[in-house]
């Protein structure tokens, strides 16, 4: 629940720089990494004290707002979000809704490093995703990005750690 409308307010450009705390009375070190994973700004474990709140919000709000541009521009790769086209070399590719979704995704955070993580940033039923079809996504979407000789793929495979959108 808390990772879907996570996931809707990071993909909705008029909420996507909107704060998100999590509050949960889990202490396991995994449960607050894939909070921050899944976009939170920060994590907070029960019990806690109220001041202690009220201040991580303020540190949150005195954060300057970054604006998300409609348009994001790597090299020859275009894509826009608004409505939802991209293009390469001035030539429009023909994405699936998850292959668009990924890309964006990863353009947005070019040169981070994601495992299958993915899954939950990605696709809003996850549960129905399994792991292995991040690596058949990120396969499918770099053979209709194309391969130029002269440069590296756009997403770099790292053995072992994920998925990195270069550029």
């Amino acid at each position: 629940m808390a990772s879907e409308i996570c996931q809707r307010l990071r993909s909705h450009p008029a909420q996507c720089s909107t704060p998100i705390i999590f509050i949960s009375a889990r202490l396991a070190e995994g449960d607050c990494i894939r909070g921050l994973e899944l976009g939170a700004n920060d994590y907070i474990i029960k019990p806690f004290f109220p001041r202690e709140v009220i201040a991580r919000i303020k540190v949150q709000l005195r954060r300057p707002v970054v604006e998300r541009t409609s348009l994001l521009r790597v090299g020859e790769l275009e894509l826009d979000r608004m409505r939802r086209r991209v293009w390469r070399s001035r030539k429009e590719l023909s994405l699936t809704a998850n292959e668009f979704r990924l890309l964006e995704y990863l353009m947005d955070r070019a040169g981070m490093v994601f495992s299958r993580q993915l899954v939950d940033a990605v696709w809003s039923n996850h549960h129905e995703v399994s792991d292995r079809s991040v690596d058949v996504y990120v396969f499918r979407l770099r053979r209709k990005l194309g391969r130029d000789p002269g440069n590296p793929p756009v997403i770099r495979c790292l053995r072992g750690l994920g998925y990195a959108f270069d550029g």
